[in-house]
């Protein structure tokens, strides 16, 4: 036999571990098996190595070991597995209940002295017993023992002479003989030897074969006689005997050969069984088989311990079942393993000695642990396994249903709830089969018969009693581990959840209460070390009737749920704390798993507690420290919101709910002083791992275990001071989180974000090791590996938008749920337009009212119980949705009135309690009542019952007789049973019919009533912890009861909202903030208003840096703004006297965020840069500085203390405020100029509060400068947005009425052009001249002329030293000496115009080339304008005049003179040179106050027109005469252009002057240039109309006199077309003056009351000129017939004005026409145009004339004084048109002899009517006709005589009449000597006289 050293066997080598990834497990059966031979005795089984089953106090080797076979050891900080192995199978088989462990051994575990009962519950078997699988596991390293067991070597070391004998056993291994040989020969010589034959002659027996060195083969031989002895009771014999077990365990000696272990490797059984029996093929049945060796000695050690053990012997039954189950080579499983950790439990339990506990308590946790440990060991590729990575896309939705199962069947019920899309796996055979397969559905299961209570619901779990047979499965080794695990784990958990009793809950030292506390501390320890298993995918267990498979963590998912429901509300302060870290390790490790139940949880019981009065201090800050960890989880934080408040179906808003609690908390006002001094520190943020003392004795009365991450809470809750500052530190922890998750830098990189809080002292926060909850899609963000471990959803993508929408429409459902508590109708209506409700149709309704958490119940009975058709269609709709099938009557109306409250009106009652009569009826056959009515009437009678039984105002109540008497005939006149009565009485008296709200409300707390009585009655009592204990059962009840719906929906296949959501985007940290940032701001400033500690101030002011961070991160601009604000108001240097140090500390925060969120501080820059320069006002003053205090009239300054005051100029702060300014340049394009704007803003500000102080503030305006420093580097398209803003605040302060601040402000302004005049400018650009706007602002708009003078002395400067690099800058330079020339103060405007002509002189050539001439002329032009100072006008104007000759020479301009040829196209130099130039006189015409320089402009202007005008392009011309020329007179069309005159005297002036020397100089310009300008000459005239056309008697006199001189100075140049156009302007010029509102009748109409008397048009009274334009002739409405006064006095005006102005046009065209030249030129044609208006005129003013009575009625109005009349206008126009007609008629030119016979045709007619006229003249009264006329008469005559014969003659007869009744009258001589003429004419024509020779 080979010999082995059992310590060589830890770990292997890789030729092994490649051979294990090969093996195959078998089944060794005699009817199934894989195909492969039954192992061979020879064939050692598995040695384990030390990573697997390592005993703690090996443990830290076999991590060692695991590191260097590349397994990662998260032992502490998590496991992975993912990579192991993806899929460990598990079939359940039957372990039996561990009983609940209590305080004694029989009560506990009755008949455990009798080994070979099957009452026992760890002995008992059922029937279908499997063949013991113990080790015939084929293990995956089985194989490799032979390779590593080659050189055996004994144990004991060569040189050892203690043992000279070793006995080798089976396996290889050798034991000492002398360790079995002493124990065998102690109890040989005992007296119970002696009494006992069996017992001496096995020992006997044993000790022959050991000495024959035979007893190694036959291992079961040598153990007899040690069992034995462990029977006697005897103290000796049964600790020599445990001794020697425990040592030969040590050696592997129990190790079966192969034979007696590979039968089957279903489920251990604890009966014996002989060996060769086998089970039947189907399983069904099996032969009782011998128990293995390695279950007859666990039997054996744990039958030893009794209650009246001795100490001594227990702890050897600690030792022996610790080395036992901790051994690496004999496995212990099921009902073995139970039975020792049940044993050690007991011993814990039962023992004395304090030793004795602590060992056994230790023991206890290695073997748990080590039972989990051995998980780890995952199953080679080879073995069947079932990966959920391929088929199951949402593992972390799994859900099981637990089915309870009837009395009637032992077959467990085990259905899967999972989704549709996630494959169940066919086994088929020992195959299992997943790929390919069809989705397998599970068969619903029959809902149980007997009513579930909390019992069953506990106790009647299927995974409690799996039958044993397995149909076909393999189980692997892993299989069994995981088993043992889940079946120790539910052990512990239903051992916490024993009740206490009130005496137990007292006594620390029960057994009851020590049984609790160790049990949770189990608990706790498993979950703190084995996260990993619970998490793991691979961790399957599958059902043994239905192969349906549910993973570890659903199997032990409801024991650890109800666990903590029932533990977390205890008053115990010790099983409180513990259930508490129990449940951070389900919320930290196991959340993706437990989505619903975490919610319950919190939901129901923390949160409540948190809030609750009743609940102690210690028990907030408990939970407060749990809440402190998930804190700092950003993941878990995060996912809390994205499956909780952005999920719909979730009842609350968890995160929000939380962060409120925490806010409230951390503000909560104080109930009495606290002190602080005496209190520790709180420990919330660094939780301490708590050491045991190991002389602490017992272990478990006062503390608990020492577990790894375990929070310390002996310093929490010590005052309600230290709970506020543990929820501040939440907060704070929740920020840090926030920032951690929304916005730290690389979001993916593995160590900011893999493991978030492990920076946090002390703390070792579980992360799940698989991540489900997403931390790994960081972790491996950038690898290929995360598919392989990333199982949470990898079919549901993290999309913020989704979330975003989810929380809308969940915070949109919730607002119509407010609605609908508030006003149902209004509600219902908003839920159905937002799609909640899907239509208006009562049966939507309904369901929404019935399904929809949160809603009033009372609020659904008022909306149900109205009468309005459609709301009781939607009751009955509702009603009908209830199911009462099978109910008895008063479990119906129980769930009926629970769904909603009745309301109060009988009517509503009624039609609520018909319905429900009659749908109770519906739906119940079996009932005893006759119809409906009976129901109905029930019904009323079992509420009124209800209200007299519980109603506390109800004095004497209805007994049960009155209850059956008052129900009496009411069964259609038959009596219900009496039975069925009284079981209804009893009923509602024992169980009232409450609201399922109230029952879980439970009893509101009341306080001692007043009074002795009451006050003696409470001595000694709790109150508090009693109100409490009454709160936390009625919520530990609900919990209970909602863990069971759930399974119940479970069960049926119902799939919520169970999806886990896993974060890994950043952008969740948005809404999370928004929806918490209002209790967030609270809570931050609550305390840091409050408190002066340091510490806690130092917490606020990280939080608002957090959440500063957060808000300008995500630009949350109203967060931003309220955190900012606050934050600046906590600095208290508005108020210095009142000033601490933690104000300070919150400048030096607000500083910190300056510098650190300044690109995102957009409009709160206000806020930070207010509190800077508020910081300098501190220092200044408290440096001794007098600062001007305005605002504050008669109230004293405080000043801060010394100590600030040197704080406040500390380096920290001097530094931090000054990098705010220095590190500007860093900033953004849009943040710099948001800082920019509000450093202008406060700047101002400062700058306002100054007032006119000497020496103003002027540190904000400082640091602008110095920004402008830092920032004349950025590009030119910020800077332009920089100066934007500066540019405008430097206006504002240079023109400040403090002088001081002007001049600060214009010499840092002139610092800041010098320096940006060094950067060079491109053409085209303006960024010099937008640079240096201010200085022009300064000048126009600042009156004090020494700042001017400054301005002035600024530029100089820079001229003098930068003017290589002026370019556009020269435009705004000369603006500011424009605005120069209109300073009043004449020094100002003399250094101006100095300057602007050594300019001038000096840089002409650059001003050019830089295009700034226009700007110098438009300059120049300013001067000339200034009258005060006429000798710089004079000067401008001559330097004006100058410009031209320098232009044309300066090589920039480009211009040419002197040559003839006018160019066809207008050059761009003409608009940019000359036209400004030219517009500079025109301006200076228009504008100049002076009348020498108007003159001398004017000269200028047409002088220089002359003298270049030939070489203008025609273009050119055409803008000269319309935008210089033609505008000189546009005040005569509009009179809008008068406003430039200040006085009416200036414009007469102007027009007098000015105009008319212009009118007369355009005239004689168009002479000059006729042939340039003629086609001008439309425009011309028109201008000359407008002249005439005046009111003004002088302008029209003007414009005729300039249109006659037009005409007569350029005869010669008119061609024919002109001519036309010329006689056109006269025709309109006539009869735009012809009066015809003389003839209209509405202005003869006298008004009433009026006098005929009018004032004589004399406004002007030859003062002056004013431009008035005639308004046309057909202004006055016809049908106004009733003018007023003053519009008749217009017209009359008017009219005359026309008269007036018509003589003017008849004298001027006569005067015309009598030139002989104008006479000569014109055309006939045109002539008779003429006299065809002059013949009009004549006949108007003679219709007129002879209308004497409207003449009469005019003057009647009031027209004139005297009668009107038109005399001189009628015989002006008939001496014109007889004097030119005759002349036309006598003309010998071709034209004019052809048009003679259309000249008689109007000469005739006009002449014979004028000689009758004049015939008709009275002497006596119409002398002034006869002197106007007599002239005409003679030239007629005269015309008529010159006749030729033959029309002589023809006109006889007609002239001669007339003529000679002249002669009758007294006649002038001219007419006289006419008609001696005329008569001399007809003598000859009739040959009266002979013509004389």
């Amino acid at each position: 036999m080979e010999e082995v050293n059992v310590q060589e066997t830890h770990s292997l080598p890789p030729d092994v571990t490649s051979t294990l990834s090969h093996d195959t497990p078998m089944i060794v059966d005699s009817h199934v098996h894989d195909g492969h031979a039954p192992q061979e005795a020879t064939e050692p089984p598995g040695v384990y190595s030390e990573e697997e089953v390592a005993p703690m106090d090996e443990f830290e080797k076999s991590r060692v070991a695991e590191r260097e076979e590349g397994i990662e050891d998260n032992t502490r900080k998590g496991p992975t597995y993912g990579t192991e192995s993806q899929g460990q199978q598990v079939h359940i088989q039957d372990d039996s209940d561990l009983p609940e462990l209590g305080t004694g051994l029989q009560e506990t575990f009755p008949n455990i002295s009798n080994p070979a009962s099957k009452t026992g519950p760890f002995l008992e078997m059922p029937q279908d017993t499997a063949t013991r699988p113990r080790d015939s596991i084929n293990h995956p390293h089985s194989h490799a023992t032979n390779n590593r067991l080659e050189e055996p070597t004994s144990i004991l070391s060569s040189d050892s002479g203690t043992h000279k004998r070793s006995l080798t056993i089976s396996k290889g291994h050798t034991v000492s003989v002398v360790l079995i040989s002493s124990a065998l020969e102690t109890i040989a010589a005992s007296k119970e030897a002696k009494r006992s034959v069996p017992l001496r002659e096995s020992t006997q027996k044993a000790l022959e074969m050991i000495r024959s060195n035979q007893g190694g083969d036959r291992p079961r031989e040598i153990f007899e006689p040690l069992r034995l002895a462990c029977e006697t009771r005897s103290e000796k014999l049964m600790i020599a005997s445990l001794d020697c077990i425990s040592k030969l365990i040590s050696y592997s000696f129990f190790a079966e050969p192969d034979d007696h272990l590979s039968h089957s490797t279903l489920s251990p059984p604890t009966s014996p069984h002989p060996h060769g029996l086998s089970s039947t093929a189907d399983g069904s049945q099996t032969t009782i088989s011998q128990p293995s060796l390695v279950d007859l000695v666990a039997h054996t050690i744990t039958s030893c311990h009794t209650e009246t053990t001795p100490e001594t012997v227990s702890l050897q039954i600690v030792k022996a079942l610790l080395s036992l189950i901790l051994s690496p080579t004999i496995l212990v499983h099921h009902s073995s393993l139970l039975k020792a950790v049940r044993t050690v439990y007991n011993v814990f339990l039962l023992s004395a000695d304090p030793v004795n506990q602590m060992v056994a308590q230790g023991g206890l946790t290695q073997m748990v642990h080590h039972v989990f440990t051995r998980c780890r060991t995952r199953v080679p590729p080879a073995d069947p396994v079932f990966s959920l990575s391929g088929h199951e896309s949402n593992p972390s939705s799994n859900r099981v249903s637990f089915a309870i199962p009837t009395p009637e069947t032992d077959q467990e019920i085990f259905e899967n709830g999972r989704p549709q899309n996630q494959l169940a796996p066919k086994l088929q055979g020992s195959t299992l089969v997943s790929e390919g397969d069809d989705v397998r559905e599970a068969s619903e299961a029959p809902e149980p018969q007997s009513r579930i209570t909390l019992q069953t619901f506990e106790t009647a779990n299927p995974l409690d009693a799996l039958p044993e047979i397995d149909h076909g499965r393999e189980l692997t080794s892993s299989d069994l581990f995981i088993k043992d695990a889940f079946l120790v784990f539910r052990a512990l958990c239903k051992l916490t959840m024993k009740p206490l009793n009130n005496e137990s809950e007292r006594d620390l030292k029960s057994h009851a209460m020590r049984s609790k506390l160790l049990s949770l501390n189990l608990v706790l320890t498993v979950l703190n070390s084995h996260m990993p298993l619970f998490v793991d995918p691979a961790a399957i267990i599958y059902s043994s009737s239905t192969n349906e498979a549910t993973s570890f963590v659903q199997a032990v998912n409801q024991y650890l749920c109800l666990s903590l429901s029932r533990n977390a509300v205890s008053p115990v302060q010790q099983v409180f704390e513990l259930s508490v870290e129990i449940f951070w390790r389900v919320l930290s490790g196991m959340r993706t798993r437990l989505k619903k139940e975490i919610e319950v949880l919190l939901h129901e019981i923390f949160i409540p507690i948190l809030e609750m009065r009743t609940s102690t201090l210690k028990q907030k800050a408990v939970i407060l420290g749990m809440l402190s960890r998930l804190c700092q989880d950003p993941q878990a934080l995060v996912e809390i919101y994205l499956n909780y408040d952005c999920d719909s179906e979730a009842v609350d808003n968890i995160y929000e709910h939380l962060i409120n609690i925490i806010s409230k908390i951390g503000t909560t006002p104080f109930t009495a002083a606290q002190q602080k001094a005496n209190e520790p520190s709180s420990p919330a943020l660094s939780p301490t791992n708590k050491s045991q003392n190991a002389g602490a004795a017992p272990s478990l009365t006062t503390s608990v275990l020492s577990v790894s991450g375990t929070m310390d809470t002996s310093v929490l809750g010590l005052s309600e001071t230290q709970l506020k500052r543990q929820g501040l530190e939440c907060l704070a922890a929740v920020l840090r989180s926030l920032v951690a998750w929304g916005t730290a830098a690389g979001k993916a990189s593995e160590e900011t974000l893999a493991t978030p809080s492990k920076s946090q002292a002390g703390e070792d926060i579980r992360r799940e090791p698989l991540t489900p909850d997403g931390s790994i899609d960081k972790i491996f963000a950038a690898g290929g590996s995360v598919e392989t471990l990333r199982q949470p959803t990898p079919d549901i993508v993290d999309d913020p938008s989704k979330f975003e929408s989810a929380k809308q429409k969940k915070t949109t459902l919730l607002e119509g749920v407010k609605k609908f508590n508030f006003k149902p109708k209004r509600g219902i209506h908003f839920l159905i337009e937002t799609g909640f409700i899907t239509s208006k149709s009562p049966q939507d309704v309904a369901t929404f009212l019935l399904t929809t958490d949160g809603l009033s119940k009372a609020m659904i009975g008022e909306y149900l119980g109205e009468g309005d058709e459609e709301n009781v269609a939607t009751m009955h709709a509702f009603v009908d949705q209830l199911n009462f099938k099978d109910l008895p009557f008063v479990d119906a109306l129980r769930l009926f009135l629970q769904s909603f409250r009745l309301p109060g009106e009988a009517q509503k009652i009624d039609r609520f309690m018909l319905k429900f009569a009659e749908r109770y009826i519906a739906g119940n056959v079996k009932t005893p009542f006759t119809n409906a009515d009976t129901a109905y009437v029930l019904a009323y009678s079992v509420i009124l019952l209800n209200t007299d039984a519980h109603n506390p105002q109800v004095k004497k109540r209805m007994t049960k007789t009155d209850f059956i008497k008052n129900n009496r005939g009411i069964n259609d006149n038959e009596d219900l049973p009496e039975e069925f009565l009284s079981n209804i009485f009893e009923e509602i008296v024992t169980n009232e019919i409450r609201m399922k709200d109230e029952v879980e409300a439970g009893p509101l707390v009341t306080g001692p009533g007043p009074g002795l009585a009451n006050a003696l009655a409470n001595v000694g009592r709790d109150l508090q912890k009693e109100a409490y204990v009454m709160q936390s059962n009625g919520m530990a009840t609900k919990t209970e009861a909602l863990f069971r719906t759930m399974m119940r929906s479970q069960r049926k296949g119902s799939k919520g909202g169970d999806h886990f959501f896993s974060a890994s985007h950043f952008v969740h940290v948005r809404p999370m903030f928004e929806v918490a940032w209002i209790p967030f701001l609270a809570g931050l400033s609550g305390p840091l208003q409050d408190t002066d500690d340091l510490e806690i101030v130092e917490l606020c002011l990280d939080g608002f840096k957090n959440a500063i961070h957060i808000v300008c991160f995500f630009d949350l601009e109203l967060q931003r703004n309220a955190f900012v604000t606050t934050l600046a108001k906590f600095t208290f240097l508005n108020n210095l006297g009142e000033m601490k140090t933690k104000n300070m500390e919150a400048i030096k925060t607000l500083l910190d965020v300056a510098v650190t969120e300044g690109n995102s501080l957009k409009g709160s820059w206000h806020e930070v840069l207010t509190c800077v320069s508020q910081l300098e006002h501190m220092q200044l003053i408290s440096g001794g500085v007098e600062i001007p205090e305005t605002g504050r009239k008669g109230r004293s300054r405080k000043l801060p203390t010394e100590e600030l005051a040197n704080e406040s100029r500390s380096t920290h702060i001097t530094v931090a405020a000054d990098m705010v300014f220095s590190l500007s340049h860093f900033l953004s394009g849009n943040a710099i100029v948001d800082f920019v704007q509000a450093l202008s803003d406060v700047s101002w500000e400062e700058i306002q509060s100054s007032g006119l102080s000497q020496h103003p503030r002027l540190f904000s305006l400082q640091k602008l400068v110095e920004i402008s420093y830092y920032n004349m580097t950025r590009i030119r398209l910020e800077w332009s947005n920089l100066w934007d803003i500066l540019g405008e605040h430097f206006k504002l302060v240079c023109c400040h009425n403090n002088p001081h601040v002007g001049f600060f402000a214009l010499d840092s302004l002139r610092q800041l052009a010098m320096r940006f005049l060094e950067k060079e400018e491109l053409p085209h650009f303006k960024f010099q001249k937008d640079f240096l706007k201010p200085f022009e602002y300064t000048m126009i708009h600042n009156q004090n002329p020494e700042v001017r003078d400054m301005v002035l002395q600024c530029l100089q400067q820079m001229i003098q030293a930068r003017v290589e690099n002026m370019r556009s800058g020269w435009r705004t330079m000369f603006g500011v000496f424009s605005a120069a020339s209109k300073v009043l103060t004449e020094r100002i405007a003399n250094s101006a115009f100095e300057i602007v002509t050594r300019l001038n002189r000096d840089h002409f050539a650059a001003i050019v080339r830089h295009g700034a001439f226009a700007d110098l002329t438009v300059c120049i032009t300013e001067f000339c304008k200034v009258s005060k100072y006429q000798k710089i006008s004079l000067l401008a104007i001559a330097m004006l005049r100058g410009v031209i000759p320098v232009m044309l020479e300066c090589p920039e301009c480009s211009l040419t003179v002197g040559t003839t040829t006018l160019p066809a196209p207008m050059d761009d130099a003409m608009i940019r040179f000359w036209f400004p130039v030219l517009f500079g006189f025109y301006d200076i015409i228009m504008n100049g106050e002076d009348l020498e320089v108007r003159r001398l402009a004017l000269d200028s202007l047409f002088t220089t027109l002359k003298t270049y005008g030939a070489t203008y392009p025609f273009e050119f011309w055409d803008t000269v005469c319309q935008e210089l020329l033609f505008p000189i007179f546009a005040v005569l069309k509009s009179s809008q252009d008068l406003s430039r005159f200040s006085t009416q005297e200036d414009m007469s002036v102007w027009l007098s002057t000015t105009m008319i020397q212009a009118l007369r100089d355009l005239i004689d310009l168009y002479t000059f240039h006729f042939d340039i300008l003629e086609r001008f000459l439309d425009g011309l005239l028109d201008l000359l109309c407008v002249c005439i056309c005046q009111e003004n008697d002088t302008l029209a006199r003007i414009g005729t006199s300039c249109l006659q001189q037009l005409l007569e100075s350029n005869i010669t140049k008119l061609s024919s077309a002109r001519w036309e156009r010329v006689t056109t302007t006269f025709v309109k010029l006539f009869r735009t003056t012809t009066p015809h509102q003389l003839f209209d009748e509405s202005l003869r109409i006298e008004i009433e009351g009026i006098t005929t008397e009018v004032a004589e048009p004399s406004e002007y009274n030859g003062q002056g000129i004013l431009p008035a334009p005639l308004s046309p002739n057909n202004e006055q409405s016809k049908n106004d017939t009733r003018a007023s006064l003053t519009d008749r006095r217009k017209i009359f005006k008017q009219i005359i004005v026309k008269c007036v102005l018509q003589l003017l046009l008849i004298e001027t065209t006569n005067d015309l026409l009598r030139n002989d030249n104008v006479y000569s030129t014109i055309p006939p044609e045109q002539l008779l145009r003429l006299m065809g208006v002059l013949d009009h005129s004549y006949q108007f003013a003679r219709m007129f004339n002879d209308d004497k009575e409207l003449r009469t009625g005019l003057w009647k109005v009031g027209f004139m004084k005297h009668l009107p009349n038109l005399l001189k206008q009628e015989s002006s126009s008939a001496s014109t048109l007889v004097h030119v007609l005759l002349r036309m008629y006598y003309d010998t030119r071709t034209e004019h002899h052809a048009a003679r016979p259309q000249i008689a045709e109007r000469l005739l007619p006009l002449g014979l009517g004028v000689l009758q006229d004049y015939n008709k003249l009275r002497a006596d009264t119409q002398g002034k006709n006869i002197v106007a006329w007599t002239p005409v008469v003679a030239e007629i005559l005269d015309g008529f005589c010159r006749f030729d014969d033959k029309a002589f003659a023809r006109y006889l007869p007609a002239i001669y009449p007339l003529a000679t009744e002249l002669l009758g009258r007294e006649i002038a001589p001219d007419v006289r000597q006419a008609l001696k003429a005329y008569f001399f004419r007809v003598g000859y024509a009739q040959g009266i006289i002979e013509p004389s020779s």
